[in-house]
């Protein structure tokens, strides 16, 4: 049984429902851009936003990693014939970005996350790896982790190694004794396990699990965690 020093955590559908977050950020942020501008803008359908996603990581594949870039140009591609000064354009660009970061910070922690990280933080080391932009300094909980890994530190995006890897860097701790926790089988679970991580899977729809024949340790409800790490790790 391995003794846990490092619980590294996921953000998105980990600690909140991102969902619900990015349809606010996006509804909230639209109007905006269309009161700033003045005019009301055909944003196209859902279909057509993801495929305007897809054709510019095409052209440009950092903009996998790069979430706040890749933002810019969705909003630039929807935006530009409105303007005629590549000045005000660019000012408009980052102000609007600037807006969307703000609204998609606007989240509901799950019941329990921030009881669970005020006591795990007494006792363990604790650190952020996301795939997504958001910056636990700006939610008010940076004060209970003891660094934070984007994609954008790493230049990749879990299940790559490049998070795990950049986290026993900067802790100093073996992955036999680091435990990783997130929401999403493959690129928190199993690119953690293959890496001698232990992992614990955030399973709020309680789904099952269909990559291998050795499904993780699992929990629904954050008050389970405390028990679940005292249970296997004698923590």
């Amino acid at each position: 049984m391995s003794k846990i020093q490092l619980i590294t955590f996921d953000l998105d559908d980990t600690f909140w429902d991102i969902k619900s977050t990015i349809i606010n950020a996006e509804i909230n942020s639209r109007k905006w851009s269309e009161s700033r501008i003045g005019e009301k803008i055909d944003w196209g359908t859902f279909e057509d936003f993801m495929q305007i996603r897809s054709d510019l990581v095409k052209k440009d594949p950092t903009l996998e990693y790069d979430l706040g870039k890749l933002r810019r140009r969705v909003i630039a591609h929807h935006t530009k014939k409105y303007f005629q000064n590549t000045k005000d354009f660019n000012a408009f660009i980052n102000d609007a970005y600037e807006y969307f970061l703000k609204e998609r910070h606007k989240v509901t922690f799950y019941k329990d996350v921030i009881k669970v990280l005020e006591k795990l933080s007494l006792k363990f080391q604790l650190g952020v790896l996301t795939n997504g932009n958001a910056d636990v300094n700006k939610l008010g909980i940076g004060h209970l982790f003891n660094f934070s890994i984007s994609s954008m530190d790493v230049k990749s995006n879990k299940p790559d190694k490049g998070h795990f890897l950049r986290a026993r860097e900067v802790s100093n701790i073996d992955f036999k004794h680091t435990l990783h926790v997130g929401d999403h089988p493959l690129n928190d679970i199993l690119g953690a396990r293959v890496l001698g991580i232990n992992t614990l899977w955030f399973n709020l729809e309680k789904d099952d699990w269909d990559i291998d024949q050795s499904p993780p340790q699992q929990f629904s409800k954050w008050s389970e965690f405390i028990s679940l790490v005292e249970e296997n790790y004698g923590s």
